[in-house]
């Protein structure tokens, strides 16, 4: 049993795109077609809009996917000042270390698995080693989660610049570049 039969409609349709029904009466096969089906076509309904919303967020997710990657890209690794950061001041024991550097202080928080840190580790040691008085401090994130949380530290590798009395300068979340380390260092000397 065809569709058309099921519906009681005949299957021969006349030239004018009309189709005639067992009782006599004509209507189009559009008339004949359930409403819901009716809307996911595109006719009446919100079908046709329906189809254009798709449309516009498969454009429109991956356009603000793509801004959001190059606004990240952007901001790795880029030595920052932060509000909360300007009156707060830690102190050797704080940190971990015998003393701070009589310059500066490089303060690294990493983990165990993270790539980017050995980079970071690598890079401040070089800078550490260049310019005198300034330390490296490494520490290891998921042993001083309290010193994490106070400092807002959100993902590693995060290098903090502290100057010889132990006020953090500058910060950098992400593998920081050497230049912007160095041009940070200038800044707490």
């Amino acid at each position: 049993m065809s569709v058309f039969m099921a519906l009681g409609i005949s299957h021969r349709a006349t030239g004018t795109g009309r189709t005639r029904e067992s009782a006599g009466r004509s209507r189009t096969l559009w008339e004949t077609m359930p409403k819901n089906a009716r809307t996911s076509w595109g006719g009446s309904g919100t079908g046709g809009r329906a189809g254009m919303t798709g449309l516009v967020v498969c454009l429109a997710v991956p356009a603000s996917a793509g801004a959001f990657g190059a606004l990240w890209r952007r901001r790795d690794g880029r030595m920052t000042v932060r509000g909360r950061d300007e009156d707060r001041r830690l102190t050797a024991e704080a940190i971990g270390a015998e003393e701070l550097g009589e310059r500066a202080t490089l303060v690294q928080f990493s983990s165990a698995f993270c790539q980017p840190c050995r980079a970071t580790r690598r890079i401040l040691a070089e800078v550490s080693g260049m310019v005198e008085g300034v330390a490296h401090v490494e520490i290891d994130a998921e042993a001083r989660l309290d010193l994490v949380r106070e400092l807002g530290v959100m993902r590693t590798p995060t290098v903090l610049v502290l100057d010889a009395r132990g006020r953090i300068v500058r910060r950098a979340s992400g593998q920081p570049r050497k230049v912007d380390v160095i041009a940070a260092l200038g800044e707490a000397v």
